[in-house]
């Protein structure tokens, strides 16, 4: 019994150790991306201390679209997308076992010891994967706020008003900007949650095994059949 008390202590440890380490992670992608959604704001960029350019130029533009590019590849991608599936996966199978004791028996389900140890891990890996969706979806909406595009573009009409000798060359940067809301809405994955990255095998399982899992469990406690 103390063996495998300090087994299981230690697997929950290192557990919980790779999860951290995904949080973290996921904290410093939003701290890029909040900082990088301040660049073309002089007055955000003097508050933090960060360089400042207008998108009036097809330079600056390069440069901000390679700089978005290289600050969401930036740190460990791979390993901390196997983590987050693992929790993800590890969460499903969990879930699924309960709604498979509730359906064996629900007046007996919190007779067992394991059923409790089920639940409380449940309730932990919800809670981190509510987190880091949390993360993911504020980090994805710095990302993706095309409004920055467009308050570029009401700059340039109203240079164009002021300017118009140079009506051509900001035209130029005006088809850029155009250019580039069409393509940052086309880099949207379709399987992310919440800015989760979601592989569609794990889409699909959960779509297909929870749901029906779910229903079974409705139907079975409300007494009549229930399709989700």
């Amino acid at each position: 019994s103390t063996i495998n008390f300090l087994e299981r202590l230690c697997l929950t440890w290192m557990f919980f150790f790779m999860m951290c380490v995904a949080e973290r992670t996921y904290k410093q992608r939003f701290l890029f991306a909040k900082l990088f959604s301040h660049i073309t704001s002089a007055r955000k960029a003097r508050k933090y201390e960060i360089p400042h350019f207008r998108l009036k130029k097809v330079e600056n533009i390069k440069i901000w679209l390679s700089l978005r590019s290289y600050l969401k590849r930036r740190g460990p991608q791979r390993s901390v997308d196997v983590v987050v599936s693992s929790v993800f996966l590890l969460a499903l199978s969990i879930a699924f076992i309960c709604c498979a004791q509730v359906l064996k028996g629900h007046k007996t389900f919190l007779n067992a010891a394991y059923n409790w140890e089920f639940l409380i891990w449940e309730a932990a890996l919800l809670l981190f994967l509510l987190r880091l969706a949390s993360l993911g979806s504020e980090t994805n909406k710095k990302y993706s706020n095309i409004s920055i595009l467009l308050t570029e573009q009401i700059n340039l009409y109203l240079k164009m008003e002021k300017k118009p000798n140079k009506k051509e060359q900001l035209s130029l940067v005006n088809n850029v900007l155009k250019l580039s809301t069409k393509l940052l809405k086309e880099l949207d994955t379709p399987f992310r949650l919440y800015g989760l990255t979601m592989n569609p095998l794990i889409y699909n399982i959960t779509r297909v095994v929870i749901l029906s899992a779910v229903s079974g469990v409705v139907s079975d406690l409300l007494g009549f059949n229930i399709r989700v």
